[in-house]
């Protein structure tokens, strides 16, 4: 059976202090009422030694941002999958939109990543969607399929069980359209056809597949009932504890 899950992206938001405070709060928060899904959060890489200090052995799995795709060295900036998985960390955010947009992350670039963040032990939520031209063009199932081919296809069903994959319709975001939940299932479904033509239907149907477009309180419910939806990668509603608490709860 797939895990439900809700995974929080803090992105380039919070000072560590606030972060700290959040997930504080949030920590508490599901202590009060434990939920009935996986959460992560998945913060800025200076959060992490001490967010993890605050969530562990709570239920919540924490995560970074991102990680490069060199072991170690003279890489001045750059923070390896090694160094995330020593703060405490358990999850990495690989592939997203972001990352692939503004800092021309290829396909390549993305595999290494993956690789190396399998080989230290992170579980991987690994991003794929298309952009507004691509979707109107028609060439949305292409696109995704492309990406998912192209960065994870070499990998075995055992390194496959430590990915998560994250829809991300990069069109409704920001853009002022809006993805239906019928729109989300259609593409969940066919990524998992595509994972089942690749890996087989048993890791098809073992592999969570979350939503990463604008999910808030109101419409989680509705998106998370679709039969290939298992949850959502939340951007800014896991900025606030009653926010991502309200999502994390659609679940209930």
């Amino acid at each position: 059976m797939r895990k439900k899950i809700v995974a929080g992206n803090w992105k380039m938001n919070l000072n560590l202090q606030e972060g700290v405070a959040l997930a504080t709060e949030l920590k508490e928060s599901l202590a009060a009422a434990k939920p009935n899904c996986d959460v992560v959060i998945c913060t800025p890489f200076i959060h992490l030694a001490k967010v993890a200090d605050v969530v562990d052995g709570t239920v919540i799995g924490l995560g970074a941002e991102n990680c490069a795709d060199k072991e170690k060295g003279a890489y001045t900036g750059e923070v390896s999958a090694a160094q995330v998985k020593s703060t405490g960390a358990q999850y990495v955010i690989l592939g997203h939109s972001e990352r692939r947009q503004y800092y021309g992350e290829t396909a390549e670039i993305l595999k290494e990543k993956v690789n190396l963040a399998l080989a230290n032990g992170l579980k991987v939520i690994f991003c794929i969607g298309e952009v507004l031209e691509e979707r109107e063009a028609g060439k949305q199932n292409e696109v995704v399929g492309s990406q998912l081919a192209d960065s994870l296809f070499d990998l075995t069903e055992e390194q496959l069980a430590n990915i998560i994959l994250a829809y991300e319709p990069v069109w409704a975001i920001g853009t002022g359209k809006t993805a239906t939940a019928e729109q989300a299932e259609d593409m969940h479904a066919f990524i998992r056809g595509v994972i089942a033509g690749r890996f087989g239907e048993v890791a098809a149907e073992n592999i969570s597949i979350l939503y990463g477009g604008s999910c808030k309180p109101s419409n989680a419910k509705e998106i998370f009932s679709k039969p290939d939806v298992d949850g959502g990668l939340i951007g800014g509603a896991a900025l606030k504890c009653a926010d991502f608490r309200g999502i994390i709860d659609a679940w209930n």
